[in-house]
């Protein structure tokens, strides 16, 4: 029976692998190796404390914190914005070098008016401070827009529009209004759109952190609903039509956005639908929200903002999972703004 590896002495085994030249070399220079473990002991030190120091630099903050009690992502894998999803700091580095300016448009038509001077005074405080933003004011009432002090890079653009009979037709057409001004202004004067409702109110920071190619917001009613519940336009014969089963989150009329280019397509889209259900003697459960949710259903946003962004507090009350309250409705009788 032939002997095992094992029953060879130690020299043999080292001869039989091919080792012994190796053993020798290194038993000879023992002093040699010591020499280039310090030396690479050493260098790993000095890598090691180098690359702390960037981890440092570039580690987002106590801010940026793990949100395990709220959907981060949705299907599609687009992030939802809540507090503690983000670090300020870093985003601030990085738009601040493209030189961005938000365009923000918002609808003062007949008594909503009332509402213009804190919606810019808090406006001034908590959003996108730091940016360029020109807030454009669609109005019928010129003359009553407030005048207020502005950040250096800021101004009030006043657009003056036509009023309607109904406040139905006055939100629908907002769609009509922002398409038809990106060519006029929007293209040429601002990089970004945040297309916000009036009666509301500025809260906490809200920031870059909300811009990209195109983001919607979470409807405060509608959050952690399943979709069944949502009041979608249910009706085939409405261009706003999403079938029982379909749909994925309900968005909110009062606050969405993205790149000129985009909110350029999707006011266009959702005003030639609507057009097309005047023709056919029908107007969607929700008017423009409808027609939004089912241009956000066809075409995925980029981002979603979570309920932080849009709040009802008198309404809803403070849940837990709301951290923060950015953006926030303001107490109102809506039978007598909406009919005055």
């Amino acid at each position: 029976m032939s002997p095992s590896l094992f029953s060879f002495s130690p020299p043999k085994v080292w001869n039989m692998l091919g080792l012994g030249t190796l053993k020798e070399w290194l038993s000879n220079n023992s002093k040699r190796w010591l020499w280039v473990i310090l030396v690479l002991a050493a260098c790993l030190g000095v890598y090691s404390r180098f690359f702390t120091l960037k981890l440092n630099i570039t580690t987002p903050g106590p801010e940026l914190q793990k949100r395990i009690d709220v959907p981060l992502l949705t299907p599609w894998l687009a992030p939802i914005v809540w507090d503690g999803t983000f670090d300020k700091d870093i985003l601030n580095e990085q738009f601040q070098d493209r030189n961005v300016t938000i365009g923000l448009t918002l609808f003062a038509i007949k008594k909503y008016v009332v509402f213009l001077k804190l919606f810019l005074e808090t406006a001034e405080k908590y959003f996108m401070v730091g940016y360029k933003v020109n807030y454009y004011v669609f109005t019928d009432r010129p003359a009553d827009v407030p005048k207020i002090p502005l950040q250096q890079g800021r101004k009030v653009i006043t657009l003056v529009v036509q009023n309607y009979a109904r406040w139905q037709d006055i939100s629908m057409h907002r769609m009509e209004m922002i398409s038809n001004f990106s060519h006029q202004h929007f293209f040429q004067e601002v990089d970004y759109l945040a297309c916000m409702d009036v009666d509301m109110k500025f809260s906490d920071h809200l920031g870059v952190e909300i811009l990209s190619s195109l983001f919607g917001t979470l409807h405060p009613g509608y959050y952690r609903a399943q979709p069944k519940s949502f009041s979608y336009e249910r009706r085939p014969q409405s261009q706003a039509y999403i079938p029982k089963g379909k749909g994925d989150f309900y968005y909110a009329g009062g606050f969405f956005g993205g790149t000129v280019q985009q909110v350029y397509e999707m006011t266009k889209a959702c005003h030639e639908a609507m057009l097309i259900d005047k023709k056919n003697n029908i107007e969607a459960v929700w008017h423009d929200e409808s027609h939004l949710n089912k241009y956000l259903f066809l075409h995925k946003p980029t981002k979603v903002l979570s309920p932080e962004y849009l709040w009802d507090e008198q309404l809803l009350g403070r849940p837990a999972f709301l951290r923060k309250l950015r953006y926030v409705a303001v107490p109102k009788n809506h039978a007598e703004i909406r009919n005055k």
